[in-house]
């Protein structure tokens, strides 16, 4: 239990229906949906797509998302790939010609055509029940009445609205400046993209005025995009991958999706006694910087689109995690994660929603880097992501940028599983952070007995690019005893992701979480 001396939050319990996510608004508008009658699938699309809206640097309607879901106990748990592909005329050539060695950020190069849409729309088809209608109805009133924009929200204006072009500025700057706490963010244009998707469906978003709508502004900058690859666009059933940690299984997204790294860390820290180190001390912070370097390395050589993916299952092998974890000093940084390895290798914003039938969904939704591309098209200012800079520019790279391929994706939707039976959907925001943050949310609940709200709330620390960042929250004396084993610690200026869950208890209690680092919160009815 938490001191209740000190700033914090309860997780919520409820009954009938819970939501967890990023804003108070969708959270509230998806467990109206579940007031009405919808199921899980139907309030995680409603919330989600109002997300956009709440949310416009973090993900909208020009973007992907990722879903698991369990119909019920017992059920299996299913996914769904809503990623877009390249372009027909994605040329890697190109781009190594002009001296890039990765894609550019905040290029028409880097915008694969964005499959979201079409996912919300097979997701409701397949597994909702109220229709598109009623679905999108919350986010077309919102899109014209306002939002008021949130303090997380005006934040991450503040930092990122500079990657903007002059055609999104229009669109996304209210009155042509950086929003305050409080000023109204309206999208018309967006309201009435998706009142033409809840009566025509995805072809309205991929085909005719819209498609060329984004065309346009894609290729007014030299982009390769076609009417064509618009209407190609096509999300993809799966099945979900999955690892075992100390008895509990943990569920992710298939490749192209980074969450068999995830599932490659997990299997590595299960060779230390986590439960037995403090979980805000430095052993364990050592243990798990050390652990990351080396499952994310795995991940830049192998994770692709399924089609290209030949290594998965040396991923997801025990074996693979036992000679990793043999690498990693509990004394000392390692010099060089990839060097380390090679002999091992021989041959890259979330709402959760849970219903009184306890169908269960866990759906991450985005468009990368803040504001994504920052190119937006011009009548209906749709913001367009920038998810091709998950390609790879290395020749014969497993992750190349190819025609009509998918990209390695950040965004990773989780679920927690026991005994065959889905306990907590989860996810964890945060770009390349979210495996880490899989691994850690898991090891909180598991091997630290910590409720979903404190295993949220507990501090955070994430290695990459050299640099050991390190919150705020951590004691003084875990970031020196971590600089004196070697690693670079620095405070990074923004909070270490993002996370939401819902725990199913087996006496039939819901209790959800939702993370102080953003503006939302958990609701349950």
């Amino acid at each position: 239990m938490r001191d209740f001396h000190l700033p914090g939050r309860s997780p919520v319990l409820a009954l009938n229906g819970a939501c967890a996510t990023s804003h108070p608004l969708a959270a509230k508008e998806a467990v109206s949906i579940l007031e009405r009658g919808g199921n899980a699938m139907d309030a995680a699309i409603a919330g989600a797509v109002l997300l956009g809206l709440c949310e416009p640097a973090m993900t909208g309607i020009g973007g992907d998302l990722f879903a698991l879901v369990s119909k019920g106990p017992g059920a299996e748990v299913e996914a769904m790939n809503g990623s877009g592909r390249a372009a027909a005329g994605a040329d890697p050539e190109k781009l190594r010609a002009e001296g890039h060695a990765k894609v550019p950020l905040q290029s028409p190069w880097a915008v694969t055509v964005p499959g979201a849409v079409d996912a919300f729309c097979r997701l409701s088809e397949s597994y909702g029940k109220l229709g598109l209608e009623a679905l999108l109805e919350p986010a077309i009133r919102h899109a014209e009445a306002g939002v008021p924009v949130a303090p997380r929200v005006a934040w991450d204006y503040a930092f990122k609205h500079k990657t903007l072009n002059e055609t999104a500025r229009r669109h996304f700057l209210p009155n042509g400046e950086v929003p305050q706490v409080g000023t109204l963010f309206r999208a018309p244009g967006q309201a009435e993209v998706l009142r033409r998707v809840a009566r025509e469906g995805a072809q309205a978003f991929y085909e005719g005025e819209v498609a060329e709508d984004m065309v346009a502004a894609l290729q007014a900058l030299g982009g390769p995009q076609t009417v064509e690859d618009f209407a190609g666009v096509e999300a993809t059933p799966t099945r979900p991958v999955s690892g075992m940690y100390r008895g509990i299984e943990l569920l992710e997204h298939p490749p192209n999706g980074q969450g068999a790294t995830a599932i490659l860390l997990l299997n590595i820290l299960k060779h230390f006694d986590i439960a037995s180190m403090d979980p805000w001390g430095p052993e364990r912070a050592h243990i798990e910087a050390e652990a990351t370097k080396l499952a994310y390395d795995a991940r830049d050589r192998f994770v692709s689109d399924a089609d290209h993916m030949t290594r998965l299952d040396h991923m997801l092998s025990d074996a693979t995690a036992e000679e990793l974890a043999a690498l990693i000093d509990p004394r000392r940084v390692m010099p060089s994660p990839a060097a380390l390895s090679e002999a091992v290798h021989r041959d890259t914003v979330y709402i959760t929603v849970v219903d009184k039938d306890r169908m269960a969904v866990s759906l991450i939704y985005s468009i990368f880097h803040g504001f994504g591309s920052g190119i937006a098209s011009e009548k209906f200012g749709i913001l367009l992501q920038n998810r091709g800079a998950g390609f790879s520019l290395q020749k014969g790279h497993a992750n190349e940028m190819a025609p009509g391929k998918r990209p390695m994706h950040t965004i990773i939707p989780g679920m927690l599983r026991e005994n065959g039976r889905v306990i907590m959907p989860f996810g964890v925001m945060g770009g390349a952070y979210q495996c880490t943050g899989h691994a850690r949310f898991t090891t909180n609940v598991h091997d630290f007995g910590l409720d979903p709200q404190a295993a949220i709330d507990g501090p955070r620390c994430f290695a990459t690019d050299g640099v050991l960042n390190v919150e705020r929250g951590y004691p003084e004396a875990t970031r020196t005893a971590l600089a004196d084993l070697g690693h670079d610690v620095r405070v990074p200026d923004e909070a270490i992701g993002g996370a939401q869950a819902i725990h199913i208890r087996p006496d039939g209690v819901l209790m959800a979480g939702s993370d102080p680092r953003k503006d939302g919160c958990a609701i349950g009815y």
